[in-house]
C-alpha cells in the first residue's frame, strides 16, 4: 500500500477514535447530569416527605389530645347523668312519680292528679311543692336544657273545661306552660333553658282502655336533655408530598 494511503488511514482511524471518545464523554456527561437532577429531585421529595411526616405527627398528637379530652368529657357527662338521676329519685320519692333515663335524657313523669284539678291548668299546692323539689335538683345542673311536656288520656273534652280549654291538646299545652311559668317565676329557674309543649292524647305510655292506663297517661313529663359535649376543631391532614398543612375543617366554636 502506498505510504500516503497508510498515513490517510491512520489519520482517519485517529479521527474515528476521537469522535467515539467525544461521544462517550458527552454521553457520560449527560448521564451524570440526569443523575444529579434525579438526586436533587429525590432530595427535594425526601425533604417534603419529612416535612409532611412532621406535620402529620403533630396532628396525630393533637388528635390524641382531643380524643383524651372527649373521653374525659364523656365520662364526666355519664357521672353527671347518674348524679342527676340519683338526686331526682332522692327528692321525688313518690308512687305518683316515675323516673327513667334513655339515650342521655332523664324523664320525670308526674301524674296530673298531684299537680292539677280535673280539666284545669292551675297548679295545686301539692304540685307546686313537687316542682320546687324538681327546680332544686335542676339548679345543680345549670347547663342542661329542660322540656316540660303535657299529656292527657284519650277522653275528649265536652264543650270546654272550667279554664276554657276545648280539647286535650290545648289542655296539655296549658298545663305545660303553667308548670314552666311556675319554675321561672316562683323558683328562679332560667327561662332560657326551659321550653313547654303539649302532646294531648297522642303519646300514651299505657292502655287508654282501662282507668288505670288513662290515669298513667294524664301526666306532665319533665325531660332533662343531655349536656352537649363540645369537641375542638380537628385539623385535616396535609396531602402527602406537601409540607403545608390543610386548612382546619369548619369554623371555631363561638
Amino acid at each position: 500500500m502506498p505510504k500516503g494511503a497508510l498515513i490517510f488511514a491512520a489519520i482517519l482511524s485517529l479521527l474515528l477514535v476521537l469522535v467515539l471518545g467525544f461521544l462517550q464523554i458527552r454521553h457520560q456527561n449527560q448521564a451524570q447530569a440526569e443523575a444529579e437532577t434525579a438526586a436533587a429531585e429525590a432530595r427535594k421529595f425526601a425533604e417534603q416527605a419529612a416535612a409532611t411526616n412532621a406535620t402529620l405527627a403533630t396532628e396525630l398528637e393533637s388528635l390524641r389530645g382531643h380524643a383524651a379530652e372527649l373521653e374525659q368529657q364523656v365520662q364526666q357527662a355519664q357521672q353527671a347523668r347518674d348524679s342527676l338521676e340519683q338526686q331526682m329519685r332522692t327528692e321525688l320519692d313518690s308512687k305518683d312519680i316515675t323516673i327513667s333515663q334513655l339515650q342521655g335524657k332523664l324523664t320525670v313523669n308526674i301524674l296530673d292528679r298531684v299537680l292539677f284539678d280535673s280539666g284545669q291548668a292551675a297548679l295545686k299546692p301539692e304540685g307546686q311543692a313537687i316542682l320546687v323539689k324538681v327546680a332544686k335538683v335542676l339548679a345543680r345542673f345549670p347547663n342542661r336544657a329542660v322540656q316540660v311536656i303535657g299529656h292527657t288520656d284519650n277522653v275528649p273534652i265536652r264543650d270546654h273545661t272550667p279554664d276554657g280549654f276545648t280539647d286535650n291538646w290545648a289542655l296539655s299545652a296549658g298545663r305545660a306552660v303553667s308548670a314552666v311559668r311556675f319554675l321561672v317565676e316562683r323558683t328562679g329557674s332560667d327561662p332560657k333553658r326551659l321550653s313547654a309543649a303539649g302532646c294531648g292524647e297522642f303519646k300514651p305510655i299505657a292502655d287508654n282502655n282501662t282507668a288505670e292506663g288513662r290515669a298513667k297517661n294524664r301526666r306532665i313529663a319533665v325531660v332533662v336533655l343531655p349536656e352537649e359535649i363540645v369537641v375542638g376543631d380537628l385539623a385535616k391532614p396535609a396531602p402527602v408530598g406537601s409540607a403545608t398543612p390543610a386548612a382546619p375543617v369548619g369554623s371555631p366554636t363561638p
